[in-house]
């Protein structure tokens, strides 16, 4: 019996530590995955999101225009303050070229459209099913905004928020005046 009793506690160490071994890898790959590390004066990465009506939007449409991207969520409380403040800027500086677009981490179509509706959102909102998108741009909190210049480098990241339209409209007028 003590045999069995010394042979049983030996199949728990081992499965214990291949457990640990296990769960201690995931953590490790998890916490140190390289994931890209966009700056100023970077490309960002090519995208093709479907927005809220179901049309395709590819990164290359807004090739040679200013654009600014805005990574937000319906649970992020800063991305919700800042939504009508965007949308004022969307309707001030649309009509000089400047495009905006807001990309929702991963939320069902339904939700992301009932809370455009309540804010009054008209900007194009893609959605990003899989965080690829998310995962391509290497966000680690939201919100995030990306300022994109002509020359389709990045001119400046803004991370957290809310964003005032102050805020923005300083980003616009720096991108405006870059040759």
């Amino acid at each position: 019996m003590p045999e069995v009793k010394r042979h049983r506690k030996l199949v728990q160490y081992i499965v214990l530590a291949a457990v640990l071994l296990i769960g201690g890898y995931a953590i490790g790959k998890t916490l140190f995955a390289s994931s890209p590390v966009l700056k100023i004066g970077s490309t960002p990465p090519a995208f093709k999101l479907v927005d809220l009506n179901g049309t395709v939007h590819d990164s290359q449409e807004y090739a040679g225009k200013p654009l600014i991207i805005n990574f937000w969520g319906t649970f992020c409380p800063p991305c919700r303050k800042e939504m009508p403040a965007l949308q004022n800027v969307y309707e001030k500086w649309n009509d000089q070229g400047v495009q905006l677009i807001g990309i929702n981490l991963s939320e069902d179509k339904l939700s992301v459209l009932n809370f455009a509706d309540q804010v009054g959102a008209k900007f194009p909102i893609l959605l990003d099913r899989n965080r690829q998108t998310e995962r391509a741009f290497g966000l680690k909190q939201y919100p995030t905004t990306f300022f994109i210049g002509r020359d389709g480098k990045i001119s400046n990241i803004l991370i957290g928020g809310p964003l005032t339209e102050s805020q923005v409209g300083a980003e616009i007028d720096k991108m405006l005046s870059a040759k």
